[in-house]
């Protein structure tokens, strides 16, 4: 038992990252010495911020909950797992008092807790495959914010060298970096938290009805696959569950493929109701809604971008803040006067995004993601209710607003979201892609300067340059010919006999996204949760939106491909 805990250990530590949003690494890395040692560090940068700013005081309820990966609660192959087991002693060992909300969607706990004016903690992957996992953190006022990722870093850090020198005798944890105590219940689980998430849509759609409406709904393995049914059975609705797995299930709600729409088109041709109105899901932790409906027997897919410009109408929006990579049919309608500069993609943009519109004075202020997790920067009035901010990605709002639409205009949903601007997207990713090789593609193909926002072509071959606010650059010209080589070699990969025109422009607010003479837009970046390497698609018609993306993660030589082949 001698030596230090570093010296002792029988395996070489991988660091947990901060992604998109929140954490997330493969399940065999994530020790519980690592959640332990990331949660504490997080529990005392919170305790050193002011209450006003989304700080915790020592002896505080801090509240946590799950979704239902085997990792999230169990312990696994390979002597790992146990995450909550781990969350939960890092509470205790900071000071707080730790609460288990059991499991429940990211958003309910997220709802309850900002509620409270408490911290919180979801252990999630999200909707990443069952073999990685991770937890998002909340302060006492939301979600983390990009400004707080480098001093939680730094304190981890110092954490860090204080668990690692601690002689081995006296650490919590044995050489595998697990808890030596092996804990395996958890706190009790309390169940108000799940129930006021039920109240809190009770509340604001009062008066509003789903009878002789009928849904599928798709549970797999979402963690708020039973609320979705009690959700909806509420508003008189006929729910038809299906496709529950207690083998967890990755649903990605933005790049949902081909196989995994098969899968759904299965259980709606076996459920042989012809009434069937919509087919309703969520991903992993239930805070990206899926939803498809049928047209003529075969169900159609509507992205979660589509699906966040029926709610913003439906709730009458006076600003709207959608990522970079969402659908721009959003600049062709009625919304595109309370459309914001669009964000970096992530909720922690969307969020700061919705903050710079409320600072202008908007009191009806959304977001969403291309995914469809909804957020609301804002108080929302409606009919003489009121729906309370809650600035995270929410699942249960979007579809709900979505069929409650559709009813009152006496429509079917096919119908209601063919009024909007005909512009279709579709999103593909190639997993398993090494991150330091999507980097190096973006490297490859970006301004020479990282203040050169957009970049536009026209006819004659004059460059204009534009940053982040849209002001117009002076660009050298060695800048310009840098861009017009980019350009060039962009438009090999992305080229005629692929059936796009010229690039007329590029925008690098995240990732490379390109405009081209046709109409169309392929946009490419790496995750920020995964190793994975994504496209985006927007044409005028879904079957050339479909098509970009399928020839974007086709093997061996798609786009996505070809472009790995240069670096």
């Amino acid at each position: 038992m001698s030596g230090t805990l570093r010296e002792r250990l029988a395996y070489t530590p991988q660091p947990l990252k901060f992604g998109t949003s929140g954490r997330r690494g493969l399940v065999v890395d994530l020790t519980q010495l690592e959640i332990y040692t990331n949660v504490l560090a997080e529990i005392r940068y919170l305790q050193s911020l002011p209450l006003s700013e989304g700080g915790i005081k020592a002896g505080d309820d801090f509240y946590y909950a799950y979704d239902l990966r085997p990792s999230s609660t169990q312990y696994v192959e390979n002597n790992r797992g146990g995450l909550c087991q781990a969350v939960e002693q890092a509470l205790k060992d900071g000071g707080m008092h730790p609460l288990n909300l059991g499991a429940i969607p990211t958003p309910a706990l997220t709802y309850f807790a900002l509620q409270k004016g408490k911290g919180s903690i979801m252990v999630t992957g999200s909707h990443i495959p069952f073999n990685r996992n991770g937890y998002k953190l909340n302060t006492s006022k939301g979600e983390l914010m990009k400004k707080n990722e480098q001093p939680i870093n730094e304190l981890v850090a110092q954490t860090r060298e204080e668990l690692m020198n601690q002689p081995f005798s006296e650490s919590l944890f044995d050489e595998q970096g697990m808890l030596r105590s092996k804990p395996l219940n958890l706190e009790p689980v309390l169940p108000e938290a799940r129930s006021a998430y039920i109240q809190r849509f009770l509340a604001f759609f009062e008066g509003e009805t789903l009878h002789s409406t009928t849904i599928l709904a798709y549970q797999h393995s979402a963690v708020g696959r039973d609320l979705l049914v009690e959700i909806f059975e509420k508003f008189g609705a006929k729910v038809i569950p299906a496709g529950r797995s207690e083998t967890f299930v990755p649903i990605d709600t933005e790049a949902i493929d081909q196989e995994q729409l098969d899968v759904v088109q299965k259980l709606y041709d076996q459920a042989g109701e012809s009434s069937i109105d919509a087919v309703v899901s969520t991903d992993g932790d239930s805070d990206r809604p899926l939803i498809l409906a049928p047209r003529d027997g075969k169900l159609c897919f509507f992205g979660g971008d589509l699906l966040g410009m029926i709610v913003a109408q439906f709730l009458r929006a006076d600003a709207a803040v959608v990522p970079i990579s969402a659908n721009d049919a959003i600049d062709h309608g009625i919304l595109a006067e309370i459309t914001e500069p669009k964000t970096k993609i992530g909720s922690p943009y969307v969020i700061a995004g919705m903050q710079l519109a409320l600072d202008k004075g908007r009191s009806h202020v959304c977001g969403w993601e291309a995914n469809g997790g909804f957020l609301t920067g804002s108080d929302m009035k409606r009919n003489g209710n009121v729906l309370s901010a809650l600035p995270t990605r929410d699942a249960m709002l979007p579809l709900l607003c979505a069929l409650f639409a559709a009813k009152n205009e006496k429509m079917t949903l096919p119908d209601l979201f063919a009024t909007l601007p005909k512009r279709y997207s579709r999103a593909a990713l190639l997993r398993n892609f090494p991150r330091s090789t999507s980097l190096k593609i973006i490297e490859r193909f970006s301004p020479p300067d990282a203040v050169m926002r957009n970049v536009s072509f026209d006819e004659s071959g004059l460059i204009i340059v534009r940053d982040s606010n849209n002001s117009q650059l002076h660009a050298t010209e060695a800048q310009v010919d840098t861009v017009k080589g980019i350009c060039s070699e962009l438009e090999t990969i992305f080229s005629s006999e692929r059936g796009f025109g010229p690039i007329v422009r590029i925008n690098y607010t995240d990732g490379v996204r390109m405009y081209f003479g046709n109409g169309d837009v392929a946009h490419f970046r790496p995750s920020g949760n995964a190793d994975e390497l994504r496209i985006y698609a927007i044409a005028d018609r879904q079957e050339r939106a479909d098509d970009i993306a399928v020839q974007g993660v086709a093997e061996p030589d798609g786009l996505l491909r070809r472009l790995q082949s240069i670096v």
